[in-house]
């Protein structure tokens, strides 16, 4: 979906914090939205979160920084980090070039996948959030 400019894949879920999940199998994935990476500009810098490493939901565990900003990664589920995103390392960029693709930040193993994945937002529903964040950053 588009909303005011920015790119929301309809088959990711999506956290208040601006990041996307998507299950993969017995993963999630997880990275941030276009809409980060747009009001970012050129990421510089993003803290790969190290392999079994413990997360938890809406909880910072890493940074990602551009020129203007430094933000925090928040964790979309709990869990054990089952792969973080070296490539990153090397090439920050890759989150501006395909934020939904290759600029994934981590794969996480969830700890309770199905109870976590209701306080996520999808659909109609992060439409309406999104618009309104959106408006508010715009005043």
């Amino acid at each position: 979906m588009k909303v005011k400019g920015y790119n929301f894949p309809d088959d990711l879920y999506y956290d208040q914090n601006h990041f996307w999940a998507k299950v993969d199998g017995d993963l999630v994935i997880m990275g941030t939205t276009d809409l980060t990476q747009k009001l970012a500009g050129e990421i510089t810098f993003v803290d790969v979160p190290e392999e079994e490493d413990e997360v938890t939901q809406g909880k910072p565990f890493g940074s990602i920084e551009s020129g203007k900003w430094v933000g925090r990664v928040y964790a979309v589920v709990s869990g054990e980090i089952a792969e973080g995103n070296e490539d990153l390392e090397d090439e920050p960029e890759l989150i501006n070039q395909d934020c939904y693709g290759k600029g994934w930040i981590a794969k996480i193993e969830p700890s309770d996948l199905d109870a976590e994945l209701g306080n996520l937002m999808q659909g109609d529903a992060y439409k309406k959030w999104v618009s309104a964040e959106i408006e508010k950053m715009d005043k």
